[in-house]
């Protein structure tokens, strides 16, 4: 995974710094992480990096569209790396979030949404919050 990232980071013309990939793949081990999650998981690879240094490189990577911020009600915004467009199903008791993809019937209707408006639709994102299924049973 590791050439993977450095890769990844080569593609957005950045170094492959010792903490860029440590926190990139902390947030691809967990698929969205937050910065408490991201930082626990880079400080048990590199005991030096500070939550400021985390803090600057997730906000510098989300600027760039490699990263990608997901706002969550109630919860702290999670990260993770862009990928293809998809959305999210989200639980309003953990806030565990999980990738969905959309279907094209869904993604027209949401196209049409903006129709007849001065509106250019770039991108359709939806989360939608329930309950997942280990908050069901406990």
């Amino acid at each position: 995974m590791q050439k993977q990232i450095v890769d990844i980071l080569k593609e957005y013309n950045l170094k492959a710094t010792p903490q860029r990939v440590t926190i990139l793949s902390a947030i691809h081990k967990r698929g969205h992480a937050n910065i408490d999650e991201i930082y626990k998981d880079a400080k048990e690879k590199h005991s030096t990096i500070s939550l400021a240094t985390v803090y600057k490189n997730v906000t510098s990577l989300v600027a760039i569209d490699l990263l990608k911020e997901v706002a969550l009600n109630n919860f702290k915004s999670k990260y993770e790396i862009n990928k293809k467009p998809h959305s999210h199903i989200i639980c309003k008791k953990c806030g565990s979030v999980e990738d969905i993809e959309l279907s094209e019937s869904i993604k027209k209707s949401a196209s049409k949404v903006v129709q007849g408006r001065d509106f250019l639709a770039e991108d359709i994102e939806l989360n939608i919050y329930g309950v997942c299924q280990s908050c069901k049973l406990s």
